[in-house]
């Protein structure tokens, strides 16, 4: 496993999403930067190191927005680590007739328009000469390139829109903070309730535990500067077609 960078980043990172990776990133950073002050944030109220986070609520996001102002530590670091792949609502869909207006409209709630929006929210807090990352989980099956089984319309769909989100935002970020970098991020399968459905096509040395994920996520995050801004990386940091 190799290890993290062990290059100082010093201020405020926040974790978006509690869930298996997320709360595995965060514990990672916790313990391999200790000059960050890791913030996990989720819906619902959590812990003392927690901040309640909900991409979907405008009301959440502004106060967000109004605490990051507030904050005494320079905002350094912020990863969307939110998906939603399946639920009570929301299934993939296997052929043509399986699809819903409803569920397209939930999953480009969450896995297209909640990155973006947390992006607007954390806007006011950024500085022109302040290096600073942004992240968000993707997925290989939302590159158009390399779509070769169909399927998942919903799911490929926003995530493929959540990519060239970020992408348009580190064309605009490059221009007004050019020490900004964006990154979108392939975690691979990872053994969580997410992929927990679809695992048995999954090879045992290509089911990663979700810190294990971290670990790989964060050394890939932790080697790119500004002039990287706009990629698309997996776990290994190879680049994933668009």
């Amino acid at each position: 496993m190799p290890e993290i960078s062990r290059v100082a980043w010093i201020g405020r990172a926040l974790i978006v999403g509690r869930g298996g990776i997320g709360t595995a990133l965060a514990e990672e950073l916790q313990r391999s930067q200790p000059k960050l002050d890791v913030m996990l944030c989720g819906r619902a109220p959590g812990p003392s190191n927690s901040w309640p986070v909900d991409l979907e609520s405008p009301q959440s996001l502004e106060r967000l927005s109004e605490r990051l102002l507030d904050d005494p530590y320079p905002l350094r670091l912020v990863i969307n680590a939110t998906g939603r792949l399946h639920g009570p609502s929301l299934a993939p869909e296997k052929r043509l007739q399986q699809i819903n207006a409803d569920q397209l409209m939930e999953s480009f709630s969450i896995n297209a328009a909640g990155p973006l929006l947390l992006a607007k929210a954390i806007e006011p807090a950024l500085v022109r000469d302040r290096c600073f990352h942004f992240a968000s989980l993707s997925a290989r099956v939302g590159s158009i390139a390399d779509n070769r089984s169909g399927g998942w319309y919903a799911y490929r769909g926003a995530k493929a829109a959540q990519n060239m989100y970020l992408r348009s935002l580190s064309i605009e970020w490059g221009r007004r903070y050019p020490l900004a970098t964006v990154t979108a991020l392939h975690p691979g399968t990872t053994d969580t309730p997410l992929s927990k459905p679809f695992q048995s096509f999954v090879p045992p040395d290509r089911l990663f535990t979700p810190q294990k994920a971290a670990k790989l996520l964060l050394e890939v995050l932790f080697k790119q500067t500004a002039n990287d801004t706009g990629r698309f990386l997996a776990w290994d940091g190879q680049e994933i077609p668009w």
